[in-house]
Formats: structure tokens, C-alpha cells, sequence
């Protein structure tokens, strides 16, 4: 009896708190959150800077160029990366001619106009047979003093930097002038001329090289010696020098990628996850099959990889059916789980808005990326509101789990009526901001905007001030 008096008080008591719950909700209405779930999509469709890429060769001995027709067939099927690559066996032992300087600019103005990037390298020969195999080390660095003035230029429809110059096909293995098989303490002249690189790139872009061995002897690191989320994205030499691999899955050791070394292989999985990875296959393998190469890819936190070679593996992807899996893939892919919305918007008082998302791609974006959101009249689409945010996309890696907050001000001069709400993910560097071709697109259904290249995650209506609350903070500034 004792025992269900003690219940009956119990829900008295619950029956008060609810009461004064219900009370305290109609005190701090602004409290109210609305949330929205998306619905993820499978579609594949072109995303900048991630992908398969077109490889495209321009020699000093030929003429051709990129058109603006080849760029929009890549986009058409969904990629945006072309490889450009510029093999010179006329100028080993002179500078590179005006009209080839020319050439390269203009390519380049074909990739901004076109909406595409490129991974770029510059090399002396693709064969073994023809020699010498680079040009001496003076000459070489002449080159790169020639290439500087294009390399800041066109900085922003630069993927990646190859490392490049050294070898037959710039890979750093066959050389005649820098080492050939260099012990550890043989990677000077290969230090200068990465050091050049760096000096001659924006310190906002990265500089692939061929071998973990590359790196990690020419800057006298261990294997453990890896970037960390707090040395990654600084500017330091060491956050810029990213990796290649041309020949993945040819067999256990991707034909001396690794030199034997499974603590490279430790190294590159560690390192990869804060600097670029992309590459192509070189022949079908026993580790070239579908569920190992999906392993490899997610590992190495791959974002690049050539369309064409190995034509025997891209054959075996699409036999054992992961091709599309790849095509999705191959770096970032956004979704967004759910969002959080104020329920009431007025002009001149705070906003405040919660997105959940996650990353399904093997790799996070690795250049720099704005984030903004943008609110947008329905009645007048000049009247435009935005907000960038200082969360870093380049920090969203794949199986970890993202969630950020914002609380801003409604300009208490915005036009009251119905506004659509986006997430905006611009390209930052001044000739693409605002191209939609080089904004992020979301993998939900129904989110892409593509006129304006946004993606729509909320409908609000802005109404007229009912208080005052002097809100301190930052507000969404019109867009003139």
C-alpha cells in the first residue's frame, strides 16, 4: 500500500514539471529548433578537384592543344580532372622556348574557362630508350624559374604539382643526373629541387612525389615522422609534400612503390589522410581485383586516379562491378544526415542552425574550400544574404562523424517573406569564386541547385521584428 502511494505522488509531482515545461516554452519561443531530414543519393555526377582524370600529353616536338569541346565531354561524363603532362626532350640541354611557355598558359586558360583542374608534371622523356633520361640538375632548375610566373598564374586549376623533372617519365627512378638508386644520404639534389617547387607554388597547393622513400630521405624523417590534424594545412614544406603511386596494385609491393618497406606502407595510410593521393594502375594483378582495390583506395585515402590506365584493370572493375562504387568514391562525398533550424526568423535577431553529415568517400578535400550559407529571396532572387563559416571542409574525413553549429544575425533591414537556405562549398581562389563548375555538390536527393551551384537545405519565412533581443555576433551580409 505504502509502495503505491509513493507512485501516485510521484506522477502528481512528473504532472507539475510537465505543466511548468509547457510554461517555460511559451517564455523562450526562439529555443525552438526544427529538423529536417535528408535522403542520401547514389547518383554519380562531377564533383571538382576528385576523380578519375583524362591523361593528356603535350610534347615540344607536336602542337596540340586542350579545347574547350574535350573538357565539356569529360564533364558530361562526370569527371572534371584532366592530367596534363608536358614531355620535353628538345630543351635538355637549353631553355624552353616562348611559344611552349605560351602553349602551357594557354592550356591553362582553356582548364579555368572549361571548369576543370589538372594534375600537372613536367618530365624529358617516356621512354628508356631515349637519352639522357633528364637534364642536368642546372638546367632543370632553370626551368623551373621559367615556370614559376605559370605556376602562380594558374595556381587555381592546379590539382597537384607532380613532383616531376627527374627520370624517365618524371618519376624519379631513372636518371642520369640525380642519383641514380640514391642510398639514404643520396637525396640532395632531389631535396633542391623540391625545395625549388615549393618556392615556385603558392603555398596553398601540394607537390606529389613518386615514392614514400622521396619524402621521407630527402627530409631526413622516420616513418612515424607523419603530419598530424595539427600540422596539416600550414604552409610548412612538410604539409605540402604529397604522394602518387603509378603503378597501385600491380602486386605486393605495387612494383617497388614501397621498396619492401611495410612501415612505408604505414607511413603513406597515416600521411595520405591530410595530403594528396591519386595515381594509376599499371596491370591486373591478384591484388587488382575489385574487393582489394576498394580496401587500397579507402586506405590511402585515394582522390585521383586515370580513367584509361591500366585498360586491363579499369576492365576488371567494371567485370566485377565496383566501378561505380570507385566513380563515387575517389576522394570526398558529402551527405547530409539532418539539420536543425530556428522555428522563427525575424529580421534583426539570431539564427540558429545544426548540420549532421558524414563522408563517404575514401579521402577529404585537401585544398583550401569556403563554407557560406546563403539565404535567398523566392519573390526576388537579387536579394541575396551570406555568411561564410570558419569550419574547414578539409577537416571532414571519411568514417568520423561531423555535426557543426551556427548562430548568427538576420539583418534587421532584410525584407520580410519566404527565403530559401543553402550550403555554399565555393572554390576560394578569386577567378572561380561563385563558378558553379568548382562548388560542392552534395550526394542527397533533391539538394543541388544548378543554376547557382548551392545546395538548398531549408525553406524559412523572414517576418518583422516582434523584439529586440541585441544579438552580438555576426550577421549574413547582403550580397550586392
Amino acid at each position: 500500500m505504502k509502495k503505491n502511494t509513493i507512485s501516485l505522488f510521484g506522477i502528481f509531482v512528473l504532472s507539475l514539471l510537465v505543466l511548468s515545461c509547457e510554461k517555460d516554452d511559451k517564455v523562450s519561443p526562439d529555443n525552438l529548433l526544427t529538423r529536417i531530414e535528408y535522403v542520401e543519393s547514389d547518383s554519380i555526377f562531377v564533383n571538382p578537384e576528385r576523380g578519375f582524370y583524362a591523361f593528356q600529353e603535350f610534347r615540344s616536338d607536336n602542337n596540340n592543344v586542350l579545347t574547350l569541346s574535350s573538357l565539356a565531354h569529360l564533364r558530361n561524363n562526370a569527371m572534371s580532372l584532366v592530367y596534363t603532362t608536358y614531355t620535353m626532350p628538345d630543351y635538355r640541354d637549353k631553355l624552353i622556348p616562348q611559344d611552349f611557355l605560351d602553349r602551357i598558359r594557354d592550356n591553362m586558360e582553356v582548364l579555368r574557362a572549361g571548369g576543370c583542374k589538372t594534375i600537372l608534371r613536367f618530365r624529358y622523356t617516356s621512354s628508356t630508350n631515349d637519352t639522357p633520361w633528364d637534364a642536368p640538375e642546372d638546367i632543370v632548375h632553370e626551368h623551373v624559374r621559367q615556370l614559376t610566373p605559370l605556376l602562380h598564374d594558374y595556381s587555381d586549376v592546379i590539382l597537384v604539382l607532380e613532383a616531376g623533372f627527374i627520370g624517365v617519365w618524371g618519376e624519379w627512378y631513372y636518371t642520369e643526373h640525380f642519383n641514380y638508386r640514391p642510398s639514404e644520404d643520396e637525396y640532395g639534389p632531389r631535396r633542391r629541387l623540391l625545395d625549388a617547387l615549393l618556392e615556385a607554388l603558392p603555398t596553398n597547393r601540394m607537390i606529389c612525389v613518386r615514392y614514400p622513400a622521396a619524402k621521407l630521405y630527402s627530409f631526413g624523417l622516420h616513418h612515424t615522422d607523419t603530419i598530424t590534424r595539427a600540422d596539416a594545412y600550414n604552409g610548412s614544406p612538410l604539409s605540402r609534400i604529397a604522394f602518387h603511386n603509378d603503378c597501385f596494385l600491380a602486386d605486393q609491393d605495387d612494383r617497388g612503390t614501397f621498396g619492401g618497406n611495410r612501415n612505408f606502407r604505414r607511413y603513406w595510410a597515416a600521411e595520405s589522410k591530410y595530403l594528396a593521393m591519386g595515381g594509376e594502375t599499371c596491370g591486373v594483378s591478384s591484388y587488382s581485383t575489385c574487393s582489394n582495390a576498394i580496401e587500397d583506395l579507402a586506405k590511402y585515402h585515394w582522390s585521383f586516379l586515370n580513367i584509361s590506365y591500366h585498360p586491363s584493370v579499369i576492365g576488371q572493375w567494371n567485370n566485377e562491378g565496383c566501378m561505380p562504387e570507385i566513380r563515387r568514391r575517389l576522394g570526398y562525398r558529402f551527405v547530409l544526415n539532418y539539420g536543425e533550424y530556428s522555428t522563427k526568423a525575424e529580421a534583426g535577431n539570431k539564427f540558429e542552425m545544426t548540420l549532421n553529415l558524414k563522408n563517404v568517400g575514401f579521402a577529404a578535400p585537401f585544398n583550401p574550400r569556403d563554407l557560406e550559407i546563403v539565404f535567398v529571396s523566392k519573390v526576388d532572387e537579387s536579394e541575396v544574404y551570406k555568411l561564410k563559416l570558419q569550419e574547414d571542409p578539409r577537416f571532414w574525413f571519411p568514417d568520423e562523424d561531423i555535426e557543426f553549429s551556427a548562430v548568427f544575425g538576420l539583418p534587421v533591414n532584410m525584407p520580410v517573406g519566404e527565403y530559401n537556405v543553402y550550403l555554399h562549398l565555393p572554390d576560394p581562389e578569386s577567378h572561380l569564386y561563385g563558378r558553379k563548375e568548382f562548388s560542392i555538390r552534395f550526394a542527397n536527393e533533391g539538394v543541388w541547385d544548378y543554376k547557382h551551384g548551392y545546395n538548398h537545405i531549408h525553406s524559412v519565412t523572414i517576418n518583422a521584428p516582434s523584439t529586440n533581443v541585441g544579438f552580438q555576433g555576426d550577421f549574413l551580409r547582403k550580397v550586392n
